[in-house]
Parts: C-alpha cells; structure tokens; sequence
C-alpha cells in the first residue's frame, strides 16, 4: 500500500490530513485554521507527491512525544514523573528518532493547551494547528511505525483522563511559573515596562484560578479587574470560561457561569467599584 493510500485511511477514520516533505518535516500546502482535506484533495495531491509523508493535526486528540532532547531523557523524565499511574493504555508509535508518541484523544470538558517542556524530553502536542507525523513516514532518521504491543489492545486511542489532563497542566504551570518567568520579570523590571493589574489579568486567562481554596477568590478578582476595565460583559463570560478551563481545578460551568454573571449584574447596579 502506497502513502496515497494511506493517507486516505487516515481520512477515512476522521483525521486531519496534511502532506509533509520528506527532506525537512515541513507542510506541503497551507492547513492552518483551515478545513481538513478532503479524500479527493487527498487523492489529487499524492498522485501528484506520492512520495510526501503524511501527519495529521492534533485537533481531536493531543500527544505526548517523548524524545531525547540533548542531555535530557524524556523516557526517564516521565518514568520518574509522580503521576505516571495516570498514562493509562492507548494508542502509542515510535519516532523516526527512537522516541515515542503516546495519543490520547482530548477530554470533553477541559480545554487541552501546548505544553512544550512538560517534563524535560517530553513535549504536549495539542493545539488544533500543530501535528505529528504518523506511520509510514520516514525522515532521514528513520521510519515512524505504530507500536501496537505497547498499545492498548486493537491499537485503540482512548479518551484522556480529567485527572491526567489536570496533573500534565498543573506539572506545567508549576514549572512555568518559576525561574524562567522570574527571568522575564526580571527584564520588564529593567526597562521593557513594569507589571501592573492588567498584566496579572491578562495572565490568569492561561494560568488559571488555582486550586479549590483560592480559585473563588481569585474568579472574583479576575471578573472585578475586567468590569472596571469596561470589557463586554459577554466577553466577561467567555474569558473567564477560558482561564477557568486552563485551572487546576476548574469550578462547574453551573458555578462560573452563576458567579459571573452576579457580578456583572450587581456591577451594572452601582454595587460594583
């Protein structure tokens, strides 16, 4: 079976197909924010490039690719990670590189974000533009393959976990909110501007509200910032929504969306400074 044909596999189960070149890992048509291609787009391109790699957006699920990145081993980054028990069987392939792809489809309630450095030599693909290729592409390195005696049984991709989701986020804010932003800070410090409320608002839409014993306090914080702002209150709502997707410990919907829009009401009454 050609690559053409294959690609048209991968379309067929409901992904997103893009063409790669297979000199330089690069894209061969624009896809970004675009539709996926069609199996007719599919057919025409690979009867024109049928030797083009193939990969496939991680729009629907999200990866964790386990590579070895200079002095860092992203096998033993994640074996010695706390919440390894959480990677429970799913559909996994090797890397061109001798690494690995763990592919887990994303969990319905909580919004997934590119994660690069969740662990060192281990990356979180995740955003609807990014990809990765798949089996079977082949790179100067090497040849992707699907592992399927690694694999949960039928070489099945299953949904992720809340509590895998959470502990990957809650791993990455950790470390994104330490020495390296200190560095940043430390520049702004120095010249480039200073921080200021706006600033601390605009960083809780990725970071979040924290856990259970803060998030409250901090949603209020948040919502109070953008109404003295004059932010749209559906704008309120929506960013909110975001900022509490990318929590810890998210609150319900029910509950965000209750809190939210008291606020805004008791603010469009005079009660809000």
């Amino acid at each position: 079976m050609g690559m053409k044909e294959h690609a048209l596999a991968y379309q067929k189960k409901g992904f997103s197909v893009i063409p790669i070149s297979p000199s330089n890992k690069q894209p061969m048509i624009k896809f970004a924010d675009k539709p996926a291609m069609t199996a007719q787009e599919i057919e025409d391109f690979w009867s024109q490039y049928p030797d083009s790699n193939i990969a496939v957006r991680t729009d629907k699920f999200f990866v964790i690719d386990i590579d070895l990145h200079g002095k860092h081993n992203g096998y033993e980054s994640l074996a010695n990670w706390e919440h390894l028990n959480l990677i429970t069987p799913t559909l996994q392939a090797r890397t061109a590189s001798g690494g690995k792809h763990i592919f887990y489809f994303k969990h319905p309630d909580v919004n997934m974000t590119q994660m690069i450095g969740f662990l060192p030599g281990v990356d979180i693909k995740a955003h609807p533009n990014n990809y990765v290729l798949v089996a079977p592409s082949k790179t100067p390195k090497g040849e992707y393959a699907w592992d399927l005696e690694k694999s949960k049984e039928g070489g099945t991709m299953v949904t992720a976990s809340r509590s895998l989701v959470m502990a990957i986020k809650k791993e990455y804010n950790k470390k994104n909110s330490g020495s390296d932003l200190d560095n940043i800070y430390y520049q702004i410090s120095k010249g480039a501007g200073k921080r200021n409320r706006t600033t601390e608002l605009f960083e809780m839409v990725v970071l979040g509200f924290g856990d259970e014993g803060s998030r409250n306090d901090t949603l209020a914080k948040f919502v109070g910032g953008l109404l003295s702002r004059s932010v749209e209150p559906n704008c309120i709502l929506q960013l909110a929504e975001t900022a509490n997707n990318n929590s810890v410990e998210p609150l319900s919907h029910k509950e965000l969306s209750r809190t939210v829009e008291s606020m805004i009401k008791k603010h469009m009454r005079g009660g809000w400074p």
